[in-house]
């Protein structure tokens, strides 16, 4: 990025030879000397041009390309560590605010490293070298320039404080209106039951319309810096050439080296003294930029801070074999594990035994830790002290991206993606046999039929279906653990999910989280979770 900027800052400087080979030109044409006289003039002044082009598009280039580098590291560090939270991480961003951070916050870093950074550059070496070339013609147009300069930056860093401000106002508002729509539109089937339509419209109305109050803030305050930045250079301008008009008159006869400034070196400074002020005229432009990319850079670092509660063996590699595994006993010795900082664990000192191949049901009220036991078998978080063992392997940081390969989840609302049902199966996964669990738990689909986002266009019961053809469809799974899996299915639809997931867990460990007696009589063994 800073090579960018220096072949970019060198593009600039190049319209000091050229305006002295401009000006050059004009005096020999006033001495009358003819197109004889100009055209080594402006023969140079063409390659100059275009070697400026040359190096402010290599220039551009190169900011681009290093640009789109940094900004792919930034996201890939928030993801990595977000990929690292535990799901029982209760400091886990929103996922509409994470996802707000990601794409649409993310690309105002884009414009701050593409323009911003190489505009400051700018500003800083091109006026030097442009006030050292006035100089050296005039030290009073250089006294004016130097005067008038930096009045401009002093502006803009008045302004950008409260730019800064807005801006991070903007993106935390824009962050916060994606989470609430992204939870609206999951809630929408509750909204419509409860007869909240009315309701949830006036919510987002609100939301957007404080959305649209912090944009048009930004907006003000980008507007009062460009007008700052253009009266200011504007008088500049027009004070170096009143000067310059009334020096070549003869009613300011001072201010020069040599007495007198004939009209190729008083050309050479007027041209100069509107480049003078392009750069810091390109930094304020950028300034806007800076401001929206400085707030999505404190977003992004937020989203990429160290987790509370990370998952344990988050990016370590799973094991490649893809052996089958046969079922694996479960071993918890003296659990205790509590959310955050609870003053009350959610199990303390709770230990359960499974044999291998065994169906066990936990049984018992809301919040006595069904789900949470069923996390920490899970490996997606380690126990405040005790212990968990797969089989003989004991569930530690350094096993539990393995473990979790053995393991597969069956969750309340089983998430179905667009696409096909051998998709929704695979998931990504190469080498998986997907039509063998489809006519196995799905006989009457076609595994290349088509289901839409959520799930549309299968049931309850078959979206549950889809869930265990997934846990089944890799042979490396040897438990199975399932959170509530008939909670919201009508009676008849819970018998027939209940039958596919016993048929599921055949030749399988399976432990299941439930208040349903019917699911858990059907069962080996009842674990009554203490209350």
């Amino acid at each position: 990025m800073h090579r960018a900027g220096l072949l970019q800052a060198a593009a600039a400087l190049l319209w000091v030879p050229q305006a002295a080979l401009l000006a050059l030109a004009v005096a020999r044409l006033a001495r009358g000397e003819g197109m004889a006289g100009v055209l080594v003039p402006a023969a140079l002044l063409g390659l100059a041009g275009l070697l400026r082009a040359a190096l402010d598009a290599m220039g551009g280039r190169m900011a681009f390309r290093a640009a789109r580098s940094a900004l792919a590291g930034l996201r890939h560090d928030a993801l990595r560590a977000l990929a690292a939270r535990s799901p029982l991480d209760a400091g886990r961003p929103a996922s509409g605010l994470a996802a707000a951070a990601l794409a649409e916050q993310a690309e105002a870093v884009l414009p701050y490293l593409l323009r911003y950074r190489p505009a400051r550059l700018r500003a800083v070496l091109v006026p030097l070298v442009l006030l050292l070339a006035v100089v050296t013609q005039s030290w009073m147009a250089a006294l004016i320039l130097l005067f008038a300069a930096p009045l401009i930056p002093l502006s803009m860093a008045l302004v950008g404080l409260r730019a800064k401000e807005a801006s991070e106002a903007q993106m935390l508002e824009v962050g916060g209106m994606n989470a609430l729509l992204l939870d609206r539109l999951r809630g929408l089937p509750t909204i419509r039951a409860f007869d909240a339509v009315e309701a949830t419209a006036g919510r987002l109305r609100a939301a957007a319309e404080a959305l649209r109050g912090r944009t048009m803030a930004v907006l003000r305050i980008a507007f009062l810096s460009s007008a700052a930045l253009e009266l200011f250079s504007a008088l500049g301008v027009a004070m170096v050439a009143v000067y310059v008009g009334f020096h070549l008159l003869g009613m300011l006869p001072f201010g020069t080296w040599s007495g007198w400034l004939g009209l190729g070196p008083a050309l050479f400074v007027l041209l100069l003294a509107p480049a003078f002020f392009d750069p810091l005229r390109d930094l304020a432009a950028a300034w806007h930029d800076r401001a929206a990319g400085e707030a999505a850079l404190e977003a992004l670092a937020r989203l990429a801070a160290a987790p509370t509660l990370a998952l344990p063996g988050a990016g370590v590699d799973p094991d490649p074999s893809t052996a089958a595994t046969p079922p694996l006993a479960l071993a918890v010795s003296a659990l205790v594990f509590r959310h955050g900082a609870a003053a009350r664990p959610v199990l303390d000192g709770f230990a359960m035994q499974v044999a291998a191949g065994e169906r066990v049901a936990l049984f018992g009220p809301s919040g006595c830790g069904k789900s949470t036991l069923l996390a920490l078998l899970a490996g997606l978080a380690l126990p405040e002290s005790g212990s968990i063992a797969l089989g003989e392997v004991a569930l530690t940081a350094e096993s539990a991206a393995v473990l979790r390969g053995r393991i597969a989840w069956v969750g309340q609302q089983p998430h179905v993606f667009a696409a096909s049902l051998r998709d929704n199966v695979r998931l990504g996964r190469a080498g998986l046999d997907a039509a063998a669990p489809i006519a196995r738990l799905l006989p009457a689909h076609d595994p290349a039929r088509r289901v839409g986002e959520g799930g549309l266009g299968l049931s309850g019961g078959e979206t549950l279906r889809l869930a265990l053809a997934r846990a089944i469809a890799a042979p490396t799974v040897g438990v199975i653990l399932a959170d509530e899996p008939t909670a919201h299915l009508d009676r008849a639809t819970a018998a027939d999910a209940t039958e596919a997931l016993l048929a599921a867990a055949a030749g399988r460990t399976l432990v299941v989280a439930t208040h349903d007696p019917v699911l858990a009589a059907r069962m080996d063994r009842i674990v009554r979770m203490p209350a």
